[in-house]
């Protein structure tokens, strides 16, 4: 069993970064393949980036490609997502995930594929 702990959300204005992070203890966190996912107000929980067990390959939503980046510390067991030219529509609660099956596309931007879960943190933008 992983529990994921996700924190750096807050509010932040428009054209601002912010760096989430993931702590995962319980399980080798190394075995998993490490997913962000996101959900709005009123909308289905969507893939926002990936990383490989060994953080070699990632795999970015188009909305957030070059403006976000995932990355991983297996020593630490812990996922970040650093997120640069925040827009408005990045705005929702954030979530980290846990998949220990295949590197497969669209596999890996699949919420069913992932088999553990944080309880999210909210990134709210000003404008």
């Amino acid at each position: 069993q992983v529990q994921l702990d996700e924190s750096g959300g807050g509010l932040q204005q428009a054209g601002g970064s912010l760096r989430l992070s993931c702590a995962a203890s319980g399980g080798t966190f190394s075995r998993y393949i490490m997913g962000w996912f996101r959900q709005g107000p009123g909308t289905e929980r969507t893939f926002v980036a990936a990383i490989s067990r060994s953080g070699s390959n990632t795999y970015y939503a188009n909305s957030v490609k070059g403006r976000f980046t995932i990355s991983r510390d297996n020593t630490k067991n812990t996922v970040y997502l650093q997120m640069n030219s925040l827009q408005a529509e990045d705005a929702a609660l954030y979530y980290c995930a846990a998949n220990p099956g295949r590197w497969t596309i669209p596999g890996i931007t699949t919420p069913t594929e992932y088999d553990y879960w944080g309880q999210g943190t909210q990134v709210t933008l000003s404008s």
